[in-house]
């Protein structure tokens, strides 16, 4: 299930790819692929906390 976890910041990372290609080439601002960006940070984080405290439980 760790794996999931880390899945999260690996989209992150290509969401912020995506947006800063679109940028440098177009000069548009990819708010979408920041929004999914911050999106899978937040779940990373947010599934990180929620492992440990499942873990803790047991």
């Amino acid at each position: 299930m760790k794996f999931f976890q880390y899945a999260y910041l690996i989209f992150a990372i290509l969401f912020v790819y995506d947006a800063i290609q679109k940028w440098f080439s177009e000069g548009v601002i990819a708010y979408m692929s920041i929004l999914l960006a911050a999106t899978a940070i937040f779940m990373f984080f947010f599934r990180r906390k929620f492992n440990k405290k499942f873990e803790n439980k047991e």
